[in-house]
């Protein structure tokens, strides 16, 4: 799981709340993770790879959209990997792990491990965050035929330019003048929580507002593109808004219990002893939320594919082979069909406004396809019923 009371637990000088849950059954909590990391992976990598009996067909080109999904996809995997082997190294080495809380211990591979992989996981997962967040702003500069897939290079210098400054900047303030002399204090561990939740709560701020912007700007799209707004248009609006929500269920589900955990903790902190009987029902319900955090923060990688592409099945084609989803790309044939040839004794200006009015239609499908691609749930009965979808 991803919590800033991982880096702070590094400190020799630990805060009482931080001692709480990092104490509390260990070995138990180290389990979970890895379970739950484990199965995860598992099922994350099972969803990404090719699948035996789909049809060859032609692979459309690749978009700045599909590539975010991928990258956060990559993110989760490598963020699981980090939870599994630190985990592992606290089970199988516990007296190793015992020396990161010993004020004037011999060894400082204690705390490098402790540290190091404490960061993996933080800027793994921050990455990911920064990722999602990208994800809603390309939706929306997409429909607004803003962005293409130069712009990927944008997003990674934001992510991960971002989420590396963040880190260090936390741990930097945190371990402070050095790790083995951690200034106590909670206004001093303040801006290392700031910098980790930051871009958590922007995905949870800002995304739902990006998404509700882009569903409207596609339905302004599909009343433009023939003037009508038919049944199929109304259905395929209603599939990428299902869409948007559920990468924003999915992200709620995996991390509210950290925002309700941290909020928990720092209010022991603010109490003279947390130990007291009044306390008891607070630190119940940390401890409570601290076991949910390692189980649903690894989970994540594993539910966005599901929001992303669906349940792609159990039958992995193990020669590689690119697969089509089905709503990635509207064909340009779609164009033919509804533009009409023009008698032989139109003007040139008639005819030029329709050569126009086709490239406007063939932009705006790729802008909506854009929207859609990676979601195999829809029905392929809306790509049959009406002759604008018959190209996907």
């Amino acid at each position: 799981m991803a919590s800033p009371r991982l880096e702070t637990y590094c400190c020799p000088n630990q805060d009482a709340a931080t001692q709480l849950v990092m104490n509390f059954q260990p070995e138990v909590f180290c389990g979970v993770c890895i379970g739950s990391s484990s199965i995860s992976l598992l099922l994350t990598v099972l969803q990404l790879l090719p699948k035996k009996g789909q049809s060859p067909r032609k692979m459309p080109k690749a978009s700045s959209s599909s590539t975010i999904l991928l990258l956060i996809s990559i993110c989760d995997v490598l963020g699981s990997l980090g939870i599994i082997f630190r985990s592992s190294v606290w089970l199988g080495f516990p007296g190793f792990i015992a020396n990161i809380s010993v004020v004037n211990g011999t060894s400082v591979w204690p705390s490098v491990f402790c540290v190091g992989s404490a960061m993996w996981i933080q800027l793994l997962y921050s990455a990911g965050f920064w990722w999602l967040f990208c994800y809603a702003v390309d939706s929306y500069l997409v429909v607004r035929r803003s962005a293409g897939l130069s712009t990927i290079v944008l997003y990674h210098m934001m992510t991960w330019g971002l989420a590396v400054m963040l880190c260090v900047e936390g741990i930097t303030l945190l371990y402070y003048p050095s790790l083995s002399s951690c200034e106590n204090g909670l206004e001093h561990a303040i801006p290392h929580y700031i910098t980790t939740y930051a871009p958590l709560l922007l995905v949870l701020v800002v995304n739902p507002i990006l998404f509700r912007r882009t569903v409207s700007a596609v339905a302004s799209l599909l009343k433009g593109r023939q003037g009508i707004y038919t049944e199929n248009e109304r259905r395929l609006g209603t599939e990428i808004q299902i869409r948007f929500f559920k990468i924003m269920l999915v992200f709620v589900i995996c991390w509210s219990s950290n925002i309700i955990n941290e909020s928990l903790l720092f209010y022991l902190e603010m109490q003279p002893d947390i130990n007291e009987t009044p306390m008891k029902n607070i630190r119940s319900a940390a401890l409570i939320t601290w076991i949910i955090m390692g189980v649903l923060n690894p989970m994540q990688g594993f539910l966005f594919t599901l929001a992303f592409y669906g349940w792609t099945g159990w039958r992995v084609d193990l020669k590689w082979r690119k697969r089509e989803i089905p709503w990635e790309s509207m064909s340009s044939s779609t164009v033919g069909e509804n533009t009409y040839p023009s008698p032989v004794n139109y003007q040139n200006n008639i005819h030029d406004s329709k050569k126009i009015a086709a490239t406007d239609s063939q932009q705006t499908d790729e802008a909506i396809s854009m929207m859609s691609e990676g979601n195999t749930s829809s029905d392929d009965r809306l790509t049959r019923s009406s002759p604008i979808y018959q190209g996907w």
